[in-house]
């Protein structure tokens, strides 16, 4: 009885999906807007939200009138925010702005994001330690090429013993000395507490996060920790023109993966 009403605690919190979007990305201005078959991207994501279980909302964060007019010509709800330096201090913002008590962040070039994962992320925000303040999706580069571990528009993770993170690298590790390396794919796709959220954004960007260009480095170079959870990614990230034509591809022979795994 005593772990029923605990369950139907956590069930209770509001959990909230924040979609950050950007117009001037450096390797692809204009993506969220970007045509994947008859749809901007952005709203290939935010319905990957809305088949998501535990979310009880969803929503996109821009500064760009272009973007919050694409939302509201598509009915998908759009905060306007002030320029941040990354998604996460955006999602930030909103949260000081909305009702809840946890926000995930998935980014809006995850086109193909499962459902399942959200969930996934959702849940592990449950019973964390005090010094771990996000959770963050993972992926194994299974049968990954060099190109693809080399790939500096794939982050990757290694992670300690408790599952948390020790390190995110553009650059392939753990290098290969000796046998076979595993490599970790970092997802764009972040949760966090509302105190979580408001300790991130308190902390200044630090040396590691500037030259990798990966926000959660910002956690572990405070001394905080991020939780890695493990999740099925069968998509593609959209980082380059290239991605979106490989994206719509992947569309066209309607492989979208769904949240129980099916394709259709």
């Amino acid at each position: 009885m005593a772990a029923t009403t605990a369950l139907a605690r956590v069930r209770a919190r509001r959990h909230i999906a924040v979609i950050p979007c950007r117009w001037g990305a450096s390797r692809f201005p204009g993506k969220p807007l970007a045509m994947l078959g008859d749809k901007p991207m952005l709203w290939h994501v935010y319905q990957r939200c809305l088949e998501a279980k535990r979310l009880d909302d969803a929503l996109v964060a821009t500064d760009d009138q272009r973007i919050q007019a694409a939302c509201q010509g598509l009915g998908i709800p759009c905060m306007m925010t002030g320029d941040h330096p990354t998604g996460t201090d955006r999602v930030a913002e909103c949260a000081n702005r909305l009702q809840g008590d946890a926000f995930i962040n998935v980014q809006g070039d995850e086109p193909f994001i499962d459902p399942a994962a959200i969930d996934a992320v959702s849940e592990a925000l449950a019973g964390l330690e005090a010094d771990v303040l996000a959770v963050n999706a993972f992926a194994t580069l299974d049968g990954a090429t060099t190109a693809a571990v080399l790939d500096h528009n794939t982050v990757k993770v290694v992670i300690d013993q408790r599952g948390n993170a020790l390190m995110f690298s553009r650059q392939p590790i753990p290098y290969p000395r000796s046998g076979r390396a595993t490599y970790l794919r970092q997802l764009g796709l972040y949760a966090f507490t509302r105190a979580g959220l408001a300790a991130f954004r308190s902390l200044g960007q630090g040396p590691l996060e500037q030259a990798e260009g990966v926000e959660m480095l910002r956690l572990l170079e405070h001394g905080h920790h991020v939780r890695m959870v493990p999740v099925s990614d069968h998509g593609i990230a959209v980082d380059t023109p290239e991605d979106l034509a490989r994206a719509g591809a992947f569309l066209d022979l309607g492989r979208t993966v769904t949240a129980s795994g099916d394709l259709r």
